[in-house]
């Protein structure tokens, strides 16, 4: 079972610097960084509705599961 991050896009369709995300969120550059590449084991959410209201979105569209391979 895996999260997989879809951050990274949503900054893109966006066209937003994760660095403004960080300061409209009110978190660090280093935490956005983090939850890019997927290496957090949680996320508040309170912190991830701020990612929604400062990129317009849906949660779904940032967090996605995929369901491992059988066998």
């Amino acid at each position: 079972m895996a999260i997989i991050v879809n951050l990274d896009v949503m900054l893109a369709r966006r066209k937003m610097r994760a660095k403004a995300l960080a300061e409209h969120v009110g978190i660090t550059e280093q935490n956005i960084s983090l939850l890019r590449s997927g290496k957090v084991k949680g996320v508040r959410f309170e912190t991830l509705e701020k990612i929604c209201q400062a990129l317009d979105c849906q949660p779904g569209d940032i967090l996605e599961y995929q369901a491992d391979a059988p066998g």
